[in-house]
């Protein structure tokens, strides 16, 4: 990250901390869990990106107010997140299932580097803003208003799945010359005990602005 580097695979617990609760309140079998990626939306191999989608220079720093992923039905509100004392990532608040969050400390949507957007995939009402952020497929697009009017436009490389303890920080995190984007969510195997067992990450970067 850019300007505060997250702690290796520390933040992730505090987006689990409200993974799975409606399918474990209900008791849901695993056959009810969010969609999960195919090995077909995987990377291939190499860095990203892979879509064959333009790449676009990156724009100035600005926050962004809005999350939009027609290809699922996404269009959210976003909120700054900041860390917790022991250096996990906040989560947007429980009581508003269709608002995603944005790591403030980090790179904006649309500046170069790699910008982090998170949601819950679920609370205890039902299905929460990033439930479908499994099927989502190579080359969908993702819109990301941002406070200065503009709209950056970014086209997904892969969407996979990672066990918490598999989770590869550099590869999610580590820093791109160009503009890119992770949107992350609870994901993986699925346990009644204790919801989601890993995270779900879809890989974009920017292709263009409006």
């Amino acid at each position: 990250m850019d300007r505060t580097t997250l702690r290796s695979r520390a933040w992730l617990v505090g987006v689990a901390a409200l993974c799975g609760v409606w399918l474990v309140q209900n008791g849901a079998v695993p056959r009810t869990a969010a969609p999960q990626p195919s090995t077909a939306e995987a990377f291939a191999a190499g860095p990203e990106p892979r879509t064959g989608s333009p790449v676009a220079g990156p724009l100035g720093p600005s926050d962004p107010v809005r999350v939009r992923i027609p290809g699922i039905r996404v269009d959210a509100p976003l909120t700054g997140l900041g860390l917790n004392a022991d250096g996990s990532l906040g989560v947007p608040p429980a009581e508003n299932r269709n608002l995603a969050g944005w790591f403030e400390n980090g790179t904006p949507p649309g500046t170069r580097g790699t910008a982090i957007v998170a949601g819950h995939v679920d609370d205890a009402e039902g299905p929460a803003v990033f439930y479908s952020l499994g099927s989502l497929k190579k080359g969908a697009r993702v819109e990301i208003d941002r406070r200065d009017g503009r709209t950056a436009v970014f086209a997904v490389d892969a969407v996979e799945v990672y066990d918490n303890e598999d989770f590869p920080d550099r590869r999610v995190y580590g820093p791109t010359a160009h503009a890119s984007l992770r949107l992350i969510t609870c994901g993986g195997g699925f346990s009644r005990e204790t919801g989601y067992l890993g995270n779900v990450v879809a890989y974009a970067h920017l292709t263009g602005v409006r």
